[in-house]
């Protein structure tokens, strides 16, 4: 089930998180990065991380980390529609005594991992991530870093993508929302800047469910992974 946008111009939202988005509304207008990472988000969620309400606090539980802070809406709107978080909390987000800011806050929003919102540092908390589980002797979960394209003109990420793929960190699997808004861009698109370091890549429609899911669930288990789901110029 989808629920169609206000704006017929942008991608439909899945259905669970459509009364979830609207109370988040509250009349205003979402930016495009919202719908551009919301399939995205409610794939991880409901169909492939092994995590809920009840074991946000399980050491074996995956991690998920939203590097692109400033698409936060879609993220509270899925993790209200999981049961995450309670559906109250999204009529003052963004309010002065709102657990949810305009960025996720790991020590207010429940499941949250990580506080984002300066661009470039999530898939270096990631690579961090996957390491500190590996020294612990945690082989079962995986860790999940979602990112903007633009995000990989940080200098931070190309040490992060090298590295990772230097030490075989099979947990790890990126996610990059390629919406063509890369200021430099890389020869071969973004998954040869990532294969040319030793992942292993998919690239799907951003918007398609299955594509995303078989792209999220097929890592090699000796070789991080990134997933590019392109959609629209800007979106």
């Amino acid at each position: 089930m989808t629920m169609t946008t206000a704006n017929a111009a942008l991608p439909p939202v899945p259905g669970p998180v459509a009364g979830p988005l609207e109370r988040l509304r509250a009349g205003r207008e979402f930016g495009a990065n919202v719908y551009s990472t919301i399939d995205v988000l409610w794939v991880l969620y409901h169909r492939v991380l092994r995590i809920t309400p009840e074991t946000v606090d399980d050491p074996e539980r995956d991690r998920f980390l939203l590097s692109k802070g400033h698409a936060v809406v879609g993220y509270y709107a899925v993790l209200a529609a999981k049961g995450f978080l309670p559906a109250g909390w999204l009529d003052d987000q963004g309010g002065p005594a709102s657990r949810l800011g305009d960025h996720p806050d790991r020590t207010l929003v429940p499941g949250v991992e990580i506080g984002s919102g300066s661009l470039g540092h999530g898939l270096g908390l990631g690579v961090g991530t996957a390491l500190g589980l590996r020294a612990q002797g945690l082989l079962t979960p995986r860790v999940y870093v979602l990112l903007g394209d633009a995000e990989l003109d940080e200098g931070s990420n190309h040490e992060a993508i090298a590295y990772a793929g230097a030490t075989g960190l099979g947990s790890l699997t990126a996610v990059v929302v390629d919406n063509h808004s890369a200021t430099h861009g890389w020869p071969g698109g973004v998954a040869a800047r990532f294969t040319v370091n030793g992942w292993t890549a998919t690239t799907v429609d951003g918007h398609d469910h299955d594509a995303l899911h078989t792209a999220l669930t097929s890592q090699h288990r000796d070789r991080p992974h990134v997933v590019v789901a392109v959609v629209k110029t800007k979106e």
